[in-house]
């Protein structure tokens, strides 16, 4: 089984992979975790020898499959953790992100099958991110930003890219939910931000709000 810090280089790789082309570069790694490069770079040596990563100095770094395996295990117990304590313990959607970071580290896949369970088999944690099943498939939807949306068209809000505290108090503050419809009713050129509808309200949203909030088109 992989330490807890090993689990931790792995999950930021594998999360960085998804903005990096050609590998993830080490300062990268070391900025996402707030080490220092040579840190990083003795680790990637381990992770290589070890077979979670493909790892040459000064070239990108890629997860290997034993690798990606690894780090969609962790997101599938960390997502499901989050549905626990917001809808089983009533957390708020901005607080559960740093206790499943911890939580994510039980090893047991038994406890993580139980729990899925226990919460009827949930397909997506409480920020719209999809939870992977117990074979390590991802059901990616037709998510896209609302930015993405023209003046006139509508969409549901399905999840968010910013899962900060900060964007998500900023969201309740809104009345910005999950599941709820919005319409854009005006796009602006001086800086692309939106009037839009929710809930049959009017509000103006920055277009750095937008592009952070996901929407399935309707």
């Amino acid at each position: 089984m992989p330490s807890f810090t090993v689990e931790n280089y792995i999950k930021a790789i594998y999360r960085l992979s998804k903005t990096s082309e050609g590998g993830v570069n080490t300062n990268s790694i070391a900025e996402t975790l707030g080490t220092k490069a040579a840190t990083v770079s003795d680790m990637l040596r381990k992770l290589n020898e070890n077979g979670y990563v493909n790892y040459k100095k000064y070239q990108g770094t890629n997860l290997t499959t034993k690798g990606k395996d690894v780090a969609i295990q962790i997101i599938r117990k960390h997502r499901m953790w989050e549905v626990f304590l917001v809808d089983k313990l009533e957390f708020k959607w901005d607080e559960v992100h740093d206790l499943a970071e911890e939580l994510e580290h039980i090893g047991s896949s038994e406890i993580t099958n139980r729990l899925e369970e226990f919460l009827d088999f949930p397909k997506v944690d409480p920020h719209g991110d999809p939870i992977p099943d117990r074979e390590g498939n991802i059901d990616l939807s037709d998510q896209i930003p609302l930015t993405e949306l023209l003046k006139g068209e509508s969409g549901l809000v399905t999840g968010v890219k910013d899962s900060s505290s900060d964007f998500l108090r900023y969201l309740d503050a809104q009345g910005i939910q999950l599941g709820k419809n919005v319409k854009i009713e005006e796009i602006f050129d001086y800086d692309q931000s939106r009037t839009v509808i929710i809930n049959k309200k009017q509000m103006s949203l920055s277009h750095q709000v937008c592009k952070n909030l996901y929407i399935n088109k309707q």
